[in-house]
């Protein structure tokens, strides 16, 4: 994400290449079988499947894994806007009011929104859901000791003052002395009838309503927070609780009775009960998955699947209607330090010299993903273009093997010899095998680069510090929210979390700040596609693949809003579609 952290954003390489529906509940809803959207029926049991031991985070403001935000925002906590749901990568892109009646309205150019809250939403003990409630689940994230591993937002976008050291004058919650309360205050605002909720912003954000589809500013009761603890018995807004969470067993949630689908049209709530098993091998998970018998038959893994079990289950049709092949979050591509190598020329010959079929051929072929032309994925609809980069845009066009005559005029040109490189990847065997495969297909055009794997648990510490980043380093990235305001400045700014590429580019810059700034959102993506291929002209990385993902689901598992009922992969998140999901 902004920082080494493995959350939504930044994937962890090491394995392969080094991220709307009306129905009854609660209330007085007795639980039993009755339709929904497109004959999807109430009742029953869903299970999920996965190796983990536990979920990373379930409190809102820590959370920052896709497919956690994804089951909480479903299951567990409701926020001021969320995405359609759709099979419709376009569609699904889209906002629409969970919390709030409407996907916000600014003002002062962007840097003051508004958003007027629903009425009649409950928490899991019947109290209402308050503006005060939101405004403290903002003021947690400030407490960066006891509140870690979510996002930042708050303290980044919020227009709190810095104090001498850098960090927000405002320290959460929790701090008793010493405290700003008051800039807080003022940045965040609840109106005199707790009917709307106000952020003032540093600077402007055109897609700020985006920003807030994250549980890092959704509510928090204050008397129900337990600080650090919090994480384990999260109290819930939406259409089930917590009834038990048994870290490396299972998590099992429940009807919550009073939640209304009468202020809450976007969530299915189809299951009766939804059981999360942790700890389970792999390999078994698709064994059991692929049997589908007896109970698995409503069971659903959220583990993509082995790469053992992919051939099997893509070759055989009677898998056809349950298994999914999409697009996971994620870009992977290897970063160019311009530090040490300034020539753009040297770094377009690399890109020129590049096997780039080779590379993916070895992460695992066509289920590791599409061939790469950027760092915007297709599955940001609105943002995505061709950058046209292995069509002629270094002078020829480069097949996927690579354009070894066109490296070298490259290198001629620019008037320089190469610089002695170094590449830094994840030690893994698959790893092992891409890089001294890019070794090999870049010493065909003279380029001699040395191998440097290095531990998965050290990896982002060590090439996120400039003194120890090298030539070229394996990275993979995600945005947080459906707009390449998460993308391009975050990997090619200062100001950027993930700039390993060490771009200091002044008009680039304020082009990228312009476009952040920009509430038109067709003008903005403009921004964003244009920005894009200006990044690949100055070959600031090298976009290796679009990451795809594979999983299967039992037989009894649908999607109300998929194709004919089958389940998908949900684009906003790369994640399961869990707020329609019901089971058969």
């Amino acid at each position: 994400m902004g920082t080494a952290r493995i959350s939504l954003r930044l994937v962890a390489i090491s394995a392969v290449g080094a991220l709307a529906l009306a129905a009854c509940g609660g209330g007085s809803d007795s639980g039993s079988s009755s339709s929904g959207k497109s004959g999807a029926t109430k009742g029953g049991t869903l299970t999920f499947l996965t190796n983990a031991e536990q979920f990373n985070h379930l409190d809102p403001q820590r959370n920052y894994t896709g497919e956690d935000l994804a089951f909480s925002s479903a299951y567990l906590t409701r926020t001021l806007t969320a995405y359609k749901v759709s099979a419709d990568g376009k569609t699904a892109g889209g906002l629409v009011g969970d919390l709030a009646t409407d996907t916000g309205k600014p003002t002062n150019g962007g840097k003051t929104w508004a958003f007027t809250l629903r009425d009649g939403i409950k928490w899991q003990d019947g109290s209402d859901v308050t503006c005060a409630d939101i405004k403290y689940g903002v003021s947690r994230t400030f407490a960066q000791s006891t509140i870690t591993d979510g996002p930042t937002y708050a303290i980044s976008l919020l227009d709190i003052p810095k104090a001498k050291d850098g960090t927000s004058v405002y320290k959460g919650p929790y701090e008793t002395s010493g405290n700003d309360t008051a800039a807080f205050d003022k940045a965040v605002q609840c109106s005199s009838d707790g009917k709307t909720i106000t952020f003032n912003l540093r600077q402007a954000a055109g897609d700020f309503n985006y920003t807030v589809t994250l549980t890092a500013f959704a509510p928090v009761p204050k008397a129900k927070d337990t600080g650090e603890k919090y994480d384990d018995n999260v109290v819930s807004n939406a259409p089930y609780k917590i009834t038990e969470y048994t870290k490396g067993q299972q998590l099992v949630l429940e009807r919550n009775t009073n939640w209304s689908a009468s202020s809450d049209s976007y969530r299915g709530a189809y299951p009766d009960k939804i059981i999360v098993k942790f700890s389970i091998e792999p390999t078994t998970i698709d064994q059991r998955m692929m049997a589908d018998a007896g109970d698995d038959q409503t069971a659903i893994s959220r583990d993509p699947l082995d790469t053992s079990s992919l051939t099997t289950v893509f070759n055989d049709p009677r898998f056809a209607d349950r298994r999914v092949n999409d697009y996971d979050a994620y870009v992977r591509y290897i970063a160019i330090n311009t530090k040490k190598v300034p020539n753009v020329k040297q770094r377009q010959a690399i890109l020129a010299a590049t096997d780039r079929a080779a590379l993916r051929t070895i992460a695992g072929g066509s289920f590791a993903g599409d061939l790469a032309d950027g760092v915007i994925k297709p599955n940001l609809t609105l943002d995505y273009a061709k950058s046209g980069m292995w069509d002629g845009m270094y002078g020829a066009a480069i097949p996927d093997t690579g354009n070894v005559d066109l490296a070298k005029q490259l290198i001629a040109q620019s008037g320089a010899p190469m610089p002695a490189m170094t590449y830094q990847y994840i030690k893994t065997p698959v790893n092992d095998k891409m890089a001294a495969s890019l070794q090999s297909s870049l010493a065909r055009a003279g380029i001699k680069i040395k191998l440097t794997a290095l531990p998965q648990g050290e990896y982002y510490s060590i090439v996120q510090d400039t003194t120890k980043e090298e030539a070229m380093a394996a990275a993979g990235w995600g945005p947080d929210w459906l707009n390449a305001s998460t993308v391009i400045p975050e990997l090619f700014t200062q100001a950027g979390g993930f700039n390993l590429s060490q771009v200091d580019d002044k008009a680039f810059t304020a082009a990228s700040d312009a476009a952040k700034g920009e509430t038109d959102r067709n003008k903005q993506a403009d921004a964003w596609k244009s920005l894009n291929k200006q990044a690949m002209q100055q070959a600031w990385v090298l976009p290796t693949r679009f990451a795809r993902t594979q999983r299967l689901a039992g037989s009894k598992v649908k999607a109300a809003s998929g194709p004919d009922g089958h389940v998908y992969i949900w684009s906003p998140y790369g994640s399961w579609s869990y707020t329609d999901l019901y089971v058969e």
